[in-house]
């Protein structure tokens, strides 16, 4: 018999206690007292939800009347991403003043996501060379030097060095500048907070960047509990496994703070990601759907509809409720058709199908080739290796490693390429061949290499890319190796990086009882039973079942 690593109904979970992200001690005795006087003032807020709040600002600036609330009604959208709102509202200003240079200010950061890559830095340019056609000129409009500041720092933005990087670097330094002039100016430490996170990096140095505008930010929202950018940037400073505590908080009250705006409804399942508050993680983004679909016009981007979809489908898998997850497909399929070929709903169409396969374990091969995706290769090497049909399971392993190849050759900045995720699908396909080959501690080696490149990413935050963890495919490897303990490490590692994963707590309890563990056992299979809302997981009879004959008399 060959040997054949099972990803189905019988493997372990675990997890060797290493911290996924850098230590909290490098958090001071005043922000975490700033954490707690958030959470009291913010139990003692019961108001209802308002529809159309954006949350409460306070920005001066020389103009007055109707043009300064369109303003400050864009500034509230803006600090919750709500492009298409605040550019309306900036507009609305331009029309009224003419000469109003923030409401130009403002909507030049209308066209870009601050955290991902840059999307368009031509509109921006043309919108700021509308108020002048000089940085001379542009500073020449605004009456004041805090809005001459302004100025300044956005040109730095979208203007000089071909880098993304570098101009949000540029960004920051003048925000930071301005921050230290006006240290008591809510709106610059709020835009502060956010340069920060824009130009934050990958290594240490960004970590310390994150964590300096978390604490910018959470004392910002202990000043004012209706502030949307306080919260919000709250919530993706401490985005990571170790720090999101910190941002509960922050989370479970954001959405109420600027219901109006899509972005602001969906924003709280990143920390419930974090705490594996599943049933969270589906409403949020039900939510955050809904109010998308209310906004769109013929024509808009679908960037809100297809986030909220993409996250609340992993929610509802996490959850167990595989036929509302199977609905978020069809509704995809449905934007993509009135998409009219938008990058990021054709690309998310088979991520979501293709995490639909690996989260139910309906194994399943369809036609690859080089222009499919890499969670598409992901899923149909995985399912083949499961289906012993090994000509295609390397064939996606071949068209990973092409994709690999092709994107260490990307000229994108490096900040932004996808290649470590990519060398961890490709690992992980190769790895489970090997094992099916019979090459067993070659693919055990290929996914620990896996794990090890995740380890070296930043800490997960969101659904997971890849969409198939590799601590928990490498502990389920393990488990089927009859390797109960290496597994169990794993899966635990796992819980820790991604709480409350279905398949990690499933294999934990498994590789427990092999251990002879029952009390750790017990202890994962009844959050296993806590959380799942489905009756369809294999595993879920055999967690009530483990739970009942632990229960019942005369068992030790």
């Amino acid at each position: 018999m060959k040997p054949h690593t099972t990803i189905e109904t019988r493997l372990p979970a675990c997890v060797a206690r290493s911290s996924p992200g850098a230590p909290g001690a490098l958090f001071s005795k005043s922000i975490y007292l700033t954490f707690f006087l958030i959470l009291f003032t913010m139990a003692a807020q019961s108001e209802a939800t308002n529809e159309d709040s954006i949350g409460s600002i306070s920005f001066p600036t020389s103009a007055t009347g109707d043009a300064q609330e369109h303003f400050l009604r864009g500034v509230g959208i803006l600090h919750s991403f709500g492009w298409k709102q605040a550019r309306q509202e900036f507009q609305a200003a331009q029309k009224i003043d003419p000469g109003f240079a923030m409401a130009y200010w403002g909507e030049s950061l209308c066209y870009n996501h601050p955290l991902i890559p840059e999307w368009d830095r031509k509109t921006p340019q043309q919108v700021l060379n509308k108020l002048g056609g000089s940085l001379e000129q542009r500073l020449a409009m605004a009456p004041t030097a805090r809005e001459k500041g302004f100025i300044h720092a956005v040109d730095q933005l979208f203007f000089g060095d071909d880098n993304t990087m570098a101009r949000r670097t540029a960004y920051m330094l003048a925000m930071r500048d301005m921050h230290a002039e006006y240290p008591k100016d809510d709106e610059i430490a709020a835009i502060y907070a956010l340069s920060l996170l824009m130009s934050a990096d990958r290594g240490s140095s960004g970590h310390q960047a994150r964590v300096k505008a978390g604490a910018i930010a959470m004392q910002l929202l202990a000043r004012n509990p209706d502030h949307p950018g306080a919260a919000h940037y709250t919530i993706h400073a401490f985005d990571d496994p170790v720090h999101a505590p910190l941002a509960l908080p922050a989370a479970l009250v954001f959405a109420d703070i600027a219901a109006a705006v899509s972005h602001a409804r969906h924003m709280p399942a990143h920390i419930f990601i974090q705490h594996g508050m599943w049933d969270r993680v589906s409403a949020s983004n039900q939510s955050a759907y809904d109010a998308a679909v209310a906004l769109y016009e013929p024509g808009d981007s679908v960037g809100d509809m297809v986030h909220a979809l993409d996250w609340g489908q992993y929610g509802d898998l996490q959850r167990g409720d595989y036929a509302r997850a199977e609905q978020w497909i069809t509704r995809m399929e449905s934007i993509v058709d009135k998409a009219a070929g938008q990058a990021r709903a054709v690309a998310t169409l088979p991520l979501v199908r293709s995490r639909y396969i690996l989260e139910t374990r309906a194994w399943k091969t369809t036609h690859i080739d080089e222009n499919s995706t890499a969670p598409e290769l992901l899923a149909a090497g995985i399912s083949a290796t499961q289906l012993e049909d090994l000509k295609t399971a390397r064939r996606a392993e071949k068209l990973l490693a092409f994709a690999l190849e092709k994107a260490l050759s990307d000229k994108q900045d490096s900040y932004y390429r996808n290649n470590k995720a990519l060398k961890i699908m490709h690992d992980e396909v190769a790895g489970l061949i090997a094992i099916e080959e019979g090459q067993i501690n070659a693919g055990l080696t290929l996914l620990s290499e896996a794990v090890e490149t995740a380890e070296s990413m930043r800490a997960p935050n969101g659904a997971p890319n890849p969409i198939k963890p590799p601590h928990e495919l490498y502990g389920e490897a393990l488990a089927s190796a009859n390797r109960p303990e290496d597994a169990l490490k794993m899966f635990e590692k796992s819980l820790l990086r991604t709480p409350n994963r279905t398949w990690s707590l499933l294999g934990a309890a498994r590789a427990n009882v092999a251990l002879g563990n029952p009390s750790q056992a017990s202890k994962h299979y009844s959050r296993l039973v806590e959380l799942w809302r489905g009756d369809d997981l294999p595993g879920l009879n055999e967690a009530k079942n483990y739970i009942a004959a632990r229960d019942a008399p005369g068992t030790p």
